[in-house]
């Protein structure tokens, strides 16, 4: 149940990215917000990397192969532009989310989970994070794609 519970949790918070996604041309991949230095293409990359790395990391889905070049790279390097790319990451990255939620059993949702990042946490709390981070950036996402012009 509680599973279940996680999973819708998940897909509708998710629902505000997607349907950023939707809406997004190749051409608006460029646009930032005034001066700051990432892009929604490199916003999209790093909500699915993110993703991925939760699905790796936290969730423990031994399956998942990701290099997470906007964690790597710190920055926006303009490389983010190819539109059907982003496509396909951005669904691999909700596939394995997924998977990984679903394969949790409800006593697992209480056991414990270390990171760097975050220290230690249950795995729920663990959850708000990745469902927070999804959240944000789609915010982010949003205001970038409503109010700014492409550079």
């Amino acid at each position: 149940m509680m599973t279940t519970h996680f999973l819708n949790l998940w897909k509708e918070a998710r629902s505000r990215f997607q349907q950023q996604m939707q809406k997004i041309s190749e051409e608006d991949l460029k646009k930032t917000l005034g001066k700051s230095p990432n892009s929604l293409g490199f916003l999209i990359r790093h909500i699915a990397e993110v993703e991925q790395l939760f699905a790796k990391n936290v969730f423990q889905l031994n399956a998942v192969k990701i290099t997470a070049k906007t964690i790597i790279e710190r920055e926006d390097t303009g490389k983010w532009i190819n539109l059907q790319e982003l496509k396909e990451i951005h669904e691999q990255a909700f596939e394995k989310l997924q998977q990984a939620i679903k394969q949790q059993s409800n006593e697992d949702w209480k056991k414990e989970v270390t990171t760097k990042e975050f220290g230690t946490k249950t795995l729920s709390e663990a959850f708000g994070r990745v469902v927070s981070h999804t959240a944000y950036h789609a915010g982010q996402m949003a205001i970038i794609n409503t109010y700014e012009k492409i550079n």
